[in-house]
């Protein structure tokens, strides 16, 4: 077997070097929130596009999966993809509560959890959040990572190995209770495309929570 490419689609190269620039580009991100001129929502915006356009012009299957899943199904996809955005913004107020009665330090990690918007105008955040973040991140986690990884070794596999990486990066803030908050988002929305694959509903999903976590009804 050819190990640098198999019917898996993208290469295993491939596959490192993206990863290893998102890391580059992340993990820096998450630990001290502004790089130059740029505070954390500009530089999450433009990683994300850089590492969109990367990881869908090396991924054939990837693009056609998205261009399908964009063709039909808006309706259901909109409306699922709302319905789960409101379960998770119910498991997170619930998972608060919880950790603030329970954790110590929870009150803290969270209040730093919304330290991301200091600085940040209301209108730049939801343009931001609506248009490159909540869409980016599910178009290249799990439209794009999930989907290679899940094809490479086995569904459930990748959306574990996803999910872990997904985690993994927001190591770097030294936040416990954001890498919590990413590892229950990672295997959330992880299932979701694992059971639908479906990139659009999970974008909206994604999108619809991060507005109402962020800026709508906030947990901090």
């Amino acid at each position: 077997m050819n190990t640098t490419r198999s019917s898996a689609g993208v290469s295993l190269r491939t596959l490192g070097l993206i990863l290893t620039l998102a890391a580059a580009l992340l993990v820096p991100l998450f630990r001290v929130r502004r790089i130059g001129p740029l505070d954390f929502w500009w530089w999450m915006s433009a990683t994300l596009a850089l590492l969109l356009a990367l990881a869908y012009s090396a991924d054939a299957g990837a693009r056609r999966a998205l261009a399908g899943d964009l063709r039909s199904g808006w309706a259901w996809k909109l409306s699922l993809g709302l319905l789960s955005a409101v379960l998770l913004y119910a498991i997170f107020w619930a998972g608060n509560e919880l950790a603030r009665w329970l954790l110590p330090f929870a009150a803290g990690g969270i209040e730093a959890v919304y330290g991301f918007k200091s600085g940040a105008s209301v209108p730049r955040m939801a343009l931001l959040i609506g248009l490159l973040i909540g869409p980016g991140e599910e178009l290249f986690w799990r439209g794009w990572l999930q989907r290679a990884l899940g094809k490479r070794y086995r569904p459930m596999a990748g959306w574990l190995l996803a999910t872990a990486i997904y985690a993994g990066v927001h190591l770097a803030s030294g936040n416990p209770m954001l890498v919590l908050a990413a590892l229950v988002c990672g295997l959330f929305w992880g299932w979701l495309y694992l059971r639908l694959r479906s990139p659009l509903l999970n974008a909206i999903s994604h999108t619809a929570w991060d507005l109402a976590v962020f800026l709508l009804f906030p947990l901090g």
